[in-house]
């Protein structure tokens, strides 16, 4: 069933998400869009990956990018 009535924090595109819930918690990216049900995001992951999740599972990403190691 899908749904116009978004779950959870609103996210802007371009903003950097992490997933805080779901099988792929602590996955880092970058909130591309909602779906047509509004409460599925599609985010890019690191690896260049665009994936759809639950919106109830995104958080803002606090993490730095970790530094490149010599």
């Amino acid at each position: 069933m899908t749904s116009n009535e978004p779950v959870g924090a609103a996210f802007h595109e371009g903003e950097e998400v992490v997933l805080a819930k779901g099988s792929y918690q602590g996955t880092l990216g970058v909130f591309v869009g909602l779906k047509k049900d509004v409460n599925w995001a599609d985010i890019k992951e690191r690896n260049g990956s665009i994936r759809s999740h639950p919106v109830a599972w995104l958080a803002p990403s606090t993490a730095a990018t970790p530094a490149s190691v010599s």
